[in-house]
């Protein structure tokens, strides 16, 4: 339009005056005026063979912005009608735009690289017609770089990153509206032989300036961009050969590249003068931060060398060899910068985790014992540094990084028990524990708070409430030394021992001090808690240390003694005295170094038996009435401890092991007095704290978690309850009588689990029913009276009855989650009432959205854990039909979020729905549950109904609705296809408007999910070949939709491909109406060359003699066709 009406003079006006709006500041220009100038630019950018304007702008605009966006219209105007230009003109243009960049040494950064990547775009698709060669390019660049001059260098190395940007990745390129499989082919022709002409390019210049004494800056820049660019190089994510659409992309998005080169790459990267240089370059410049980043970052690439590149294993032994040479000569005896810290730990990462084992064993002994020990040395010198990162509070922790890196290093050697034998890395475990501990511990045993100079850090320390716990925060840290701890089993067992039993006197001592200073002057206001302090921070990290030492963190498996701790206590069993070893054990309140033969003890029950002791003193200060003086971390941390240790070692599964320890079978195994006396131990800990620490949420909360893992397990619940505290705690909870109604709504759901997973313990039917009279009796009394009083909807607001409705609900949650196997059937019964009833709740609470919220979440648990279940809960209470309250404020949206989840996951259970088979079915008929009418889907439809009236197109404006709303209609588009026909008729419209809306209003992933919901539905049609079903009508409707979205608009290679796939089915249902819309837009074109290129290119897509059918052959031969067909003609119309 514009280029078109205005000649060139107008247009760089026009564009000239835009540009100076688009840079005004806000203040100066309206919203209007910034808009308008938007418009010109993407008008422009749209012209057709804007080329001789594009040209005139660069030769005479003087405002940058203009030239940029004259090399952006370039760059797209090329791609769009490349098969309307002559070869001769390509050619022409790129050394136009070549020369130049050349010719103007001072033009803008961002302009210069634009018009680079256009040049760059325009190889790449000249590539895929091999109509332009990369050769010519290299060599026009050769020349440059030999030219000696600092300003072209710079150019030459410009142009070579913008080709390598190019070709890199699929994800990175230029949108240009051609295929992945496009990208992925150009990238494979690239790294084979283009990509090593850049890298041999680079190496010559790095050569040469290694060479060089003293460097200028301007030399010194040249440098770096060079250094950078060979980095690019070698963090190319090579491509294998037939690689998927899906995987290329997959493929892409890995985070972490190794260096995996074609085999063509090996005579110049098996070059040992290449990894030479890289070491000569990091020695050279590794003052320089910036570019330190960047030689490290190649040499980390070149330790992770792998793949066809290596002949055979002999290779790689000499190239792992002349590495780790070359890395010890420039790490020994210097002193590592802080920007080292990173690189140098990722370059040991990978020789560790990259090269295979044997091929580690396989280098000169003496230089794989240098290896271990400089990893060592390293290893604890960046746990020291992190350690003082940890205590000046800095924002960029480095050695944090670099410490975490190298621990994960050791974890890969020592869990290797084929290549090294045992006791192989023992000392140097050894070492890496010790100098951990050390960090972690206050002088004078420890370096915690000590700066570098030895000077105590900052007083007084101010924990933030959004601080993560240490456990978690530092939890692969601790996993790490951990494991490192169990391989120098006989060093660290006894000294964490004694660490903790010297601490532990010392805090009972200090408690005791205390206390006698406030009785002797009750008002003497505040002690000096800084020992106390020390101390806790101390026990702690012990703490921590020893629960990651001693056991593992499990997921959904059942948890296993360690087999170097279960070996270790075998090993000593025959110095144990077992009955010391019980005393030391059960009398946690003693001095374990009073008890008369306290070395004969078994020092994997010492060592838990310290825990106990801390636990001792804090029960004992908090009957002294000193809990002000405890430290709630510290509860937490032996709550945490006692939980992991219990769920591996208490009564420990015989069968699960070759060989037990005696000590630990006699101590904690199945009917022991150890084991009954540790259970009761444990639940006593638990009354304790919920009693005391009912108002520190996380307390409580770790210390329930260990109340489940007492009675998740039958053995040990049977155990449980034959406790009478067990039972009080029980009808202490079930009255809701304070403290326990006071804990916080996540605790209590929790606690009700547990009580729930307890009364599936061994007992006799009479004992059993007393059980849940006392725990759910009383729950569902009270709903009941709640809710049936004849004033329930007058006084349903008032604070104590929604506090008594919160409380029921948030144990239905509870009991949802003590689902188990062999309990849902009795636990489905009983929250089936409730259910019913949570249909009426939500009418009355329809304006309080956090109940609404809550009786949903009710839903979603039970659907979550009691699926087998679904259909007949669902069906049966017609999942609230008046769940949602259409006038609800826009902000209460949760509810609607909550349902869709629920209903998405009801219908991803429907696939896996093993009804009537399963185990849960025992006391029904066999075909009871089979014949059921009412299938997932019926009862999702129905949720459906519900949500559809609500889903506004304001509500479509929150991201997260909106596409979960989308992923819900097309998952069941997908899935039931066969149900959308059968849809009430405004239903069915508003279904069909969604997907409108969603292909022509929403995000790109909104857009895609709509077009894949489409071919189901097509393909629907074309079985139920019904020519007047509305469903019929709608596809031809949609058939037009996609087509202008194909031919008209421009967008993304994934949406092309969705897109096609819908295309393809619906032409196959509606070819008459096809042959139309394509008659429609040739007839509609002015340009007769345009005119025949759509035609050629409309006849070649669909060139097949036969009518296109629903065959998947015929498809992909389609599709493939679609590309072509995207690639010539996409975005010819698109132009203005």
């Amino acid at each position: 339009m514009m280029a078109a009406a205005l000649g060139p003079p107008e247009v760089i006006a026009q564009l000239e005056n835009a540009a100076k709006v688009l840079m005004a500041p806000p203040s100066m220009v309206n919203n209007e005026q910034r808009q308008h100038a938007e418009h010109i630019f993407l008008s422009f950018r749209k012209s057709k063979s804007p080329f001789a304007v594009c040209k005139h702008i660069l030769e005479t605009s003087k405002v940058d912005y203009v030239l940029f966006q004259a090399a952006t219209a370039i760059m797209e105007a090329v791609v769009r009608e490349w098969i309307l230009l002559e070869k001769g003109s390509i050619e022409s243009l790129r050394t136009f735009l070549l020369t130049y960049v050349l010719q103007r040494p001072n033009l803008q950064k961002y302009v210069r690289e634009q018009i680079l990547l256009a040049v760059a775009v325009i190889v790449k698709r000249g590539s895929l017609d091999k109509s332009i060669d990369c050769k010519s390019v290299f060599h026009e660049v050769s020349q440059l770089i030999s030219s000696g001059n600092p300003t072209v260098q710079t150019l030459a190395c410009s142009i070579l990153t913008a080709l390598l940007s190019e070709f890199s990745s699929s994800s990175k390129t230029s949108n240009i509206g051609l295929s992945m499989e496009f990208h992925g082919n150009c990238k494979r022709v690239f790294q084979e032989e283009d990509l090593r002409q850049i890298f041999v390019l680079t190496v010559e210049v790095l050569q040469e300036f290694s060479r060089r004494e003293n460097l200028s800056a301007q030399m010194s820049s040249v440098f770096q961009r060079y250094l950078a660019l060979a980095n690019q190089v070698l963090s190319w994510n090579f491509l294998p050969p037939n690689l998927g659409r899906h995987y290329i992309a997959m493929f892409e998005s890995s985070q972490n590249v190794l260096l995996k080169p074609t085999e063509s790459w090996r005579e110049t990267l098996l070059d040992s003068r290449v990894m030479e240089l890289f070491f000569t370059v990091h020695r050279k410049i590794r003052e320089d931060s910036d570019m330190a980043q960047d030689s490290l970052q190649c040499l980390a690439q070149l330790a992770s060398l792998h793949g066809p590149v290596f002949p055979e294993e002999g290779a790689q032994v000499d190239y792992l060899a002349h590495f780790i040479e070359g890395l010890l000569s420039t790490i020994n005896g210097i002193e590592i910068e802080d920007s080292e810290a990173v690189g140098i730990s990722s370059i040991i990462s990978n020789l560790i985790t990259v090269f295979p084992r044997n091929v580690l064993t396989a280098i000169p002994s003496e230089l794989f014992s240098s290896f271990v020990n400089c990893l060592t040395h390293l290893t604890c010198s960046f746990g020291r540094s992190a350690a003082l990162e940890e205590v000046l509070d800095k924002d960029d922790m480095v050695y944090m990084e670099a410490y975490d890196k190298l621990l994960e290093s050791w974890l890969t050697l020592v869990q290797d028990d084929k290549h090294f034998h045992k006791g192989f890395f023992t000392q140097h475990a050894v070492q890496v524990c010790n100098s951990y501990i050390q960090c972690h511990l206050a002088a004078p045993d420890g370096t915690r708070n000590l700066t570098a100079n030895g000077v105590a850090s900052r007083e007084e320390e101010e924990i933030s409430e959004l601080q993560e716990d240490d456990r978690d925060q530092f939890s692969d840290q601790l996993a790490s030394v951990g494991m490192l701890g169990r391989v120098a089993a006989e060093h660290c067992i006894p000294l964490l021992t004694s660490l903790l039993e010297e601490r532990v006197t010392r805090l009972h001592s200090q408690l005791q001090r205390q206390q006698q200073q406030l009785l002797a002057s009750p008002g003497s206001g505040a002690v000096d808690n800084k020992m106390l302090d020390e101390l806790y921070e101390d026990i702690h990290w012990l703490i921590l240390v020893t629960g990651y030492l001693l056991a593992d963190d499990t997921q959904g498996e059942t948890p296993l003694i360690p087999p170097e701790i279960m070996e270790y206590s075998i090993k000593h069993s025959s110095e144990v005295d077992i009955n010391t070893t019980l005393q030391i054990l059960g009398s946690p309140g003693e001095k374990a170094s009073s008890i008369p033969g306290h070395n004969r003890a078994d020092s994997v029950i010492r060592l838990l038996s310290a825990v106990l002791r801390v636990s001792e003193v804090e029960s004992r200060a908090i009957r002294a009435d000193l809990t002000h003086l405890l430290s709630p971390q510290m509860g937490k941390d032996i709550v945490w401890f006692l939980k992991r240790w219990a769920k591996t070692y208490l009564l420990v599964d015989e069968k699960l092991y070759d060989q037990i320890s005696l000590p630990f079978s006699t101590a904690f195994g199945a009917d022991t007095e150890g084991s009954q006396w540790i259970i009761g131990y444990l639940l006593q800990k638990v009354i304790s704290n919920l009693s005391v620490w009912s108002s520190e949420q996380d307390l409580a909360s770790d210390t329930v978690q260990l109340l489940v893992t007492l009675v998740e397990r039958r053995e040990r619940a049977n155990l449980v309850i034959q406790c009478e505290n067990w039972w009080n705690l029980a009808k202490q909870f079930a009255s809701r009588s304070p403290p326990l109604n006071f804990l916080s709504s996540p605790v209590q759901r929790t606690l009700m689990k547990a009580l729930v997973l307890g009364g599936f313990a061994q007992m006799d039917t009479e004992t059993k029913q007393q059980y849940w009279t006392e725990v759910l009796q009383p729950l569902q009394q009270r709903f009941l009276r709640v809710i049936n009083q004849e004033n329930f909807q007058q006084t349903c607001q008032q604070e104590e009855v929604k506090q008594e409705i919160t409380a029921t609900l948030e144990a239905l949650c509870g009991i949802a989650e003590a689902t188990q196997i062999d309990n849902v059937a009795i636990l489905f019964n009983f929250l089936m009432d409730f259910l019913t009833n949570c249909i009426g709740l939500m009418e009355v609470y329809k304006n309080t959205p956090e109940t609404v919220n809550l009786i949903i979440e009710v839903f979603v648990e039970v659907a979550h854990k009691q699926i087998c279940y679904l259909g007949e809960v669902y069906s049966r209470n017609n999942l609230g039909r008046q769940s949602v309250d259409a006038a609800a404020e826009e902000e209460q949206y949760q509810d609607l979020l909550l349902i869709m989840e629920l209903l998405t996951n009801l219908l991803s259970k429907e696939l896996i729905d093993f009804s009537d088979t399963d185990e849960v079915f025992r006391g029904h008929e066999p075909g009871q549950a089979a014949s059921r009418s009412v299938s997932a889907a019926d009862v999702v439809l129905y949720g459906v109904n519900l949500i559809l009236p609500l889903m506004s197109q304001d509500l479509l404006k929150f991201p997260t609705l909106c596409n979960q709303y989308y992923k819900l209609i097309t998952f069941i588009c997908e899935i039931f296809p066969e149900k959308i026909p059968q849809l009430p008729e405004d239903l069915f419209k508003s279904l069909m408007c969604s997907l409108e809306l969603g292909m022509t209003s929403m995000s790109s992933e909104v857009c895609q999910l709509c077009l894949e919901a489409l071919t189901p539905l097509a393909e629907q049609c074309a079985k139920a070949q019904d020519t007047d079903s509305p469903l019929f009508v709608a596809t031809r409707h949609f058939l037009k939709l996609v087509f202008d979205m194909l031919v008209l608009q421009k967008h993304s290679a994934e949406m092309t491909t969705a897109a096609g796939e819908a295309f393809y089915t619906l032409v196959c249902l509606h070819q008459a109406e096809y042959s139309e819309l394509v008659e429609t837009l040739l007839s509609s074109q002015q340009d007769p060359v345009i005119y025949q290129r759509l035609a050629d290119a409309f006849n070649k897509l669909t060139a097949s003699s036969t009518p296109p059918t629903l065959d998947r052959k015929q498809k992909m031969a389609f599709l493939k066709s679609l590309e072509e067909f995207m690639a010539n003609v996409g975005g010819l119309l698109c132009v203005k």
